[in-house]
């Protein structure tokens, strides 16, 4: 049976993408070349060109990749039945299933790592950021219009609550190594954060 030449390639990008996130974890953005990335991959260095222009497009790729982890949790819609104890904390707890893959921490550490060094590299990224409201903003400010939390900016309070969180379940892992949270530390994290929150902007 022949493999559609369409699902072939989605193969060959989904492999090249793969195979530069290990070259950028093991060598870093500076010294991965597309050769070593087409290697890797097990593909002609034409066909990585194929797919990706420049070792910055694959990059941004990357970045996009995990931007669009970062921000699953967008689907998520306001409810005005619903306690915003109760919203916030299904919100939160799919913010801290995401921060415990591995494969995601990984790649925030290779985009770290890249923009540290290039300005113009961070720049960029946080354009790319800046394109999609995070689904935390939105939930704020459905809340706002339904009169159940106090006036403030929506992005800052979501900086906010997100900062609680990574302070706990992101930031540790990624400059010190250490482990994902457990369960019920977790769960410590979210109530405490939800305490905070809610008591701070709750109407």
């Amino acid at each position: 049976m022949t493999v559609p030449l369409q699902r072939l390639t989605e193969r060959k990008r989904e492999s090249i993408l793969q195979a530069a996130i290990a070259e950028f974890r093991s060598s870093g953005f500076e010294i991965t070349s597309m050769d070593k990335i087409a290697a890797t991959a097990g593909v002609s260095k034409r066909t990585v060109y194929n797919h990706f222009p420049s070792k910055e497009a694959l990059f941004a790729e990357i970045l996009n990749r995990l931007w669009n982890s970062i921000t699953a949790e967008q689907d998520m819609a306001y409810s005005p039945e619903q306690p915003l104890r109760e919203q916030l904390r299904k919100l939160l707890q799919t913010k801290l299933h995401m921060l415990a893959d591995n494969n995601l921490l990984d790649l925030a550490r290779i985009a770290i790592a890249a923009t540290i060094h290039s300005p113009e590299r961070a720049q960029d990224m946080v354009a790319r950021m800046g394109q999609r409201e995070e689904g935390l903003t939105v939930w704020i400010r459905q809340a706002q219009a339904d009169g159940r939390l106090k006036a403030v900016d929506p992005e800052f309070a979501a900086q906010q609550m997100h900062g609680l969180i990574k302070t706990f379940a992101f930031w540790p892992q990624i400059s010190m190594g250490q482990p994902c949270l457990t369960q019920d530390e977790q769960i410590q994290v979210i109530e405490s954060a939800l305490d905070m929150f809610l008591a701070r902007y709750q109407v």
